[in-house]
């Protein structure tokens, strides 16, 4: 990095983890994009080069998610000059892997960085927040928070943010699938309910609290225990084919929990280290019967967020 130029990696996530809807996330580094910000002589944002596994992207600086949120910037801190951005996708969109959010996450770190005062990691993701708005028509952190800050995080608050790192035992690793699907995260969330059951909330609210003390007291039995999702799940699983088999075929292989990746397509697996490539062979195998390409991974938790390079 030079002063005028810095160039950030935001990597691949999980969002929800079956057990957090829009709250709770985990870092996926299988894959991410690469952002390059340039200072500009004015206060305006441009997109420069798009290159990777999309190019097809709106060049409206209000309508890029990598963008978005620099305009913000701009504005906030009364700046007199702006930014170029050039993005590399290493991450396909509507993948159920974070995609839009590496994008703004990225975009956000490397113009933090050329700034003449860096702000602090927390108003970063503010910015970045802004940028994945853009793409899913709401303020969710689930993906951007673990692209950012690495590892497994729960986010209380976004206004002001109050993002909390949860510890997870080190055996642990989650199994990542990605089928050669798409899914729009905007698509996904409209099949949802605007009412939930008040017993769905109050059992969904018991298992994301003992998921977390399991995180805590590293207990493994207790999170396997927790790691289900009754209020989402529900309404999404029909958008993946064979996932009913896919989660059985997971489970029987020794998974802790198996639920979807964010909207999906992409579905996700804990499981401990000694079980994940049985896990990922099960998962990957349900699509291979559909004739359904698929790449998998298997990936710690406790992997750092986004970074210049």
């Amino acid at each position: 990095m030079d002063g005028d130029v810095a160039t950030a990696y935001a990597p691949s996530s999980v969002g929800n983890v079956a057990v957090g809807y829009d709250v709770l996330g985990c870092i996926a580094d299988v894959a991410g994009d690469r952002v390059t910000v340039r200072r500009l002589d004015e206060p305006v944002v441009r997109l420069g080069s798009v290159s990777g596994l999309v190019t097809d992207l709106p060049s409206d600086p209000e309508e890029n998610t990598a963008t978005a949120g620099l305009l913000k910037m701009i504005t906030d801190l009364n700046l007199d000059y702006g930014f170029e951005v050039c993005l590399e996708k290493g991450i396909p969109l509507g993948s159920g892997m974070g995609g839009s959010a590496a994008s703004a996450v990225g975009a956000a770190v490397a113009a933090n960085a050329v700034l003449d005062d860096p702000m602090p990691l927390d108003s970063v993701f503010r910015y970045a927040l802004v940028g994945e708005a853009v793409a899913s028509g709401a303020v969710h952190p689930d993906n951007v928070a673990p692209s950012l800050y690495g590892g497994v995080v729960l986010t209380r608050s976004v206004d002001p943010p109050d993002v909390i790192s949860v510890p997870v035992p080190e055996e642990l690793r989650c199994v990542l699938v990605h089928p050669d699907r798409s899914i729009a995260t905007r698509d996904a969330r409209a099949r949802l309910p605007n009412a939930l059951k008040y017993a769905d909330i109050v059992r969904q609210t018991a298992h994301i609290g003992a998921f977390i003390a399991g995180c805590y007291k590293g207990d493994i039995d207790l999170i396997g225990r927790s790691l289900r999702d009754f209020i989402v799940e529900p309404y999404r699983a029909a958008l993946i084919p064979g996932f009913a088999d896919l989660q059985r075929g997971a489970m029987d292989a020794g998974a802790l929990g198996c639920s979807l990746a964010g909207a999906g397509p992409s579905c996700f697996a804990w499981t401990r280290a000694e079980d994940a490539a049985e896990v990922q062979t099960a998962m990957q195998s349900v699509f291979s019967r559909q004739d359904i390409p698929a790449d998998a991974w298997i990936t710690r938790l406790d992997a750092p967020g986004a970074r210049i390079v």
